[in-house]
């Protein structure tokens, strides 16, 4: 593996090396190679921001935090809300570099993620301001494919599915429930025209197509954060403040915190789930078990 730094890793061909492939390992074992964190330096809840900007307004509404690594697109700091240890970690934009924050947020004790962000609506109901929050996604993004078939659901966790719908009708916020499209484009995989009014093919036809399919966002992430969480054992959700209307051509960048405070009161909410959980000696959380302490 090499960086885009021009610095590449040393090449071993020992023993563990899967179909005679050499095996390249970051050389510094302990702390991760991109977001520069190690062990016990993030709680097993991460919310996922695209912007690093974000990562500050969104530690605003804790109790403490630490900011603990930043490097490149990846800021991460970590505290706790609620009396609930929390992480969050930015992933820049797009799937690529969101995939890698999963891969090594993982590699370091983190079991529950959560993406947080803005989103383009696709129908008049989400107005902007309001909340979309993920129950599965379409994944019309290439990074997802790279680990598995591209029949592979893409699904939310419906632990953290429930967390997320408890936390915005605890926060009196509008919300939306339902399916979500990851693209790569912002432009032309979301149906814009590009450069000059270029138009991908099929660029005229695809919100339509996605509205009738019942799809009520367009982002850039949370495709590839589910199909990884799914693999590996994770669980992981997505809840985005819509930016943008695409039916009626509304653009603010309104309540931009709803969907950081929806995460963390959502964090606090999982932990009660999982204490619910315990208590009643379950493998897992279940609606017959309430919420730990209520």
């Amino acid at each position: 593996m090499s960086g885009d730094d021009g610095d590449a890793f040393e090449v071993n061909s020992g023993e563990g090396a899967g179909n005679d492939v050499p095996d390249s390992e970051d050389p510094n074992e302990e702390e991760q190679y991109h977001l520069e964190v190690g062990p016990g330096d993030v709680a097993e809840s991460v919310l996922l921001p695209g912007n690093p900007e974000r990562v500050e307004k969104i530690t605003d509404d804790w109790d403490d935090h630490e900011v603990v690594a930043e490097h490149r697109e990846y800021r991460t700091a970590t505290g706790t809300y609620d009396e609930t240890p929390i992480s969050v970690t930015s992933t820049g934009i797009g799937s690529p570099s969101a995939a890698i924050a999963v891969e090594e947020l993982a590699r370091v004790g983190a079991d529950t993620l959560l993406r947080v962000g803005s989103c383009g609506a696709i129908h008049e109901e989400a107005s902007v301001g309001d909340l979309v929050i993920t129950t599965g996604a379409v994944r019309q993004e290439g990074t997802s494919k790279e680990y598995v078939r591209e029949d592979y659901p893409a699904s939310a966790d419906d632990r953290v599915v429930g967390a997320l719908v408890a936390a915005a009708e605890r926060l009196d916020y509008d919300y939306h429930l339902g399916v979500t499209a990851t693209t790569d484009s912002f432009y032309a995989g979301q149906g814009r025209p590009g450069f000059e009014g270029f138009e991908a093919a099929g660029s005229d036809e695809l919100v339509e197509s996605l509205r009738e399919a019942g799809v009520l966002n367009f982002e850039m992430e949370a495709a590839s954060v589910l199909t990884l969480a799914n693999l590996y054992g994770l669980r992981a959700g997505a809840v985005c403040t819509v930016y943008a209307n695409r039916v009626t051509g509304e653009f603010r960048t309104e309540g931009e915190r709803k969907a950081a405070n929806v995460a963390s009161e959502a964090v606090s909410i999982l932990a009660d789930m999982d204490g619910a959980a315990e208590a009643a000696g379950a493998d897992r959380w279940h609606p017959g078990l309430g919420l730990d302490g209520e």
